[in-house]
């Protein structure tokens, strides 16, 4: 599994938004984009791929901007992942199809199907509330101050 540069700037936008989610005013692209040091023109290719997930709702306007259609608890990064990443899960090409089907079903079986189903559930067990929290401790770990 590899992860684009759209899908990591899709879980970077994702988790600012979710830091920002008690607020409940709306987030502005340009605001994420100065932030993060993201591309503006990128960062609207990945919100339309977000909002059409429903992951995030758009407000038009002055004060508009983008918000989380649910709770950080609630999306994870299998759901922003899936929303960006056009071939998360992608199927694995037969190796021997003519000469051995059977050795191509075994290794699906054994290898590639039980590797997919455990990204799927890993992925969907990292919330953005998790991702916050490990940016939380993060956080505090650099500003600890050490004295001799």
């Amino acid at each position: 599994m590899k992860i684009s540069a759209k899908g990591r700037y899709g879980m970077a936008a994702m988790t600012y938004l979710a830091r920002h989610y008690q607020a409940g005013a709306p987030i502005t692209i340009i605001s994420i984009s100065e932030k993060l040091g993201i591309s503006k023109i990128y960062l609207e290719q990945v919100f339309s791929l977000l909002k059409r997930a429903r992951l995030v709702n758009s407000i038009k306007g002055s004060q508009g901007g983008y918000r989380l259609t649910r709770a950080p608890y609630e999306i994870s990064a299998f759901d922003i992942l899936s929303a960006i990443e056009l071939s998360l899960m992608e199927q694995t090409a037969p190796a021997a199809p003519d000469k051995l089907p059977e050795l191509d079903r075994a290794m699906e079986s054994a290898v590639y199907a039980p590797l997919d189903t455990a990204i799927k559930d890993t992925l969907s067990a990292v919330t953005l509330d998790k991702i916050l929290q490990a940016f939380d401790a993060q956080s505090n770990a650099d500003n600890f101050m050490y004295f001799i």
